[in-house]
């Protein structure tokens, strides 16, 4: 019986392979594969077996791509995605309808292939901190990365732009990468910035937490590996 079971488990098609069933996913990969390639090829990086990591930076709309290889804890700088749209303003989302793009820590937990934004990645938004921080009724959801061009609290990056990271998604998934980490911050948390944040929307309500997520920030700049953040009981990550 276990060998007619690990004799079907080898049968199974492979994630990629069920993705690219999908006709909008079969065209990425005949239009981008060679492009995100060429990415790994010019930072010199393998472009197999690697785990995928995403930061984004809402002041300067930027969504940065990191890449760790098999054989290292560190993680590489692969690529940016400039945004191409925003809504809301520097904060956290905290309830359904506020425009805003959520800050905090997240991972991918969903990919769509037939979306009405042509391809999308979707976060596991309200995470354990927003759940204890967010409206406790009406938190909103349904929060991706995706193609197109508008928003009302996702993050957009052209259908040209989500065929390469939906790619580069699909690949660390096949890989094995379960939970593809994504990391959105109000702007860079430097020393600087965090005073700019103080100055601009101290009455904003959120500088604490803003103080709070920089140390998920400043552990990543300064080691460029990720640790495990949990959340408390009072919606703080913490190491």
């Amino acid at each position: 019986m276990r060998f007619i079971f690990l004799l079907a488990m080898l049968q199974m098609p492979s994630f990629k392979e069920n993705q690219v069933k999908q006709p909008r996913v079969l065209l990425a990969y005949q239009q981008k594969e060679q492009t995100v390639q060429q990415y790994f090829k010019n930072k010199k990086l393998n472009e197999k077996e690697f785990h995928l990591f995403l930061r984004a930076f809402k002041k300067e709309q930027e969504l940065e791509i990191w890449i760790r290889e098999q054989d290292s804890d560190e993680y590489s700088y692969l690529h940016t995605y400039s945004f191409c749209t925003t809504s809301g303003t520097l904060g956290p989302k905290r309830m359904e309808g506020d425009l805003q793009i959520p800050e905090g820590v997240y991972h991918i937990n969903h990919f769509n292939p037939q979306s009405n934004f042509y391809l999308s990645l979707g976060l596991n938004y309200p995470n354990n901190s927003d759940k204890i921080l967010s409206d406790k009724h009406r938190p909103g959801g349904s929060i991706y990365i995706h193609g197109n061009c508008v928003t009302i609290g996702c993050i957009p990056i052209t259908d040209e732009k989500i065929k390469e990271l939906y790619v580069l998604a699909v690949e660390a998934r096949n890989n094995g990468q379960e939970k593809i980490p994504v990391h959105i911050f109000p702007t860079r948390l430097t020393n600087d910035a965090l005073l700019f944040l103080k100055t601009n929307y101290g009455n904003s309500g959120h500088f604490e937490f803003w103080e709070n997520l920089k140390i998920v920030f400043d552990d990543f700049e300064q080691t460029k590996k990720l640790k495990t953040v949990k959340v408390n009981s009072t919606g703080r990550y913490q190491f």
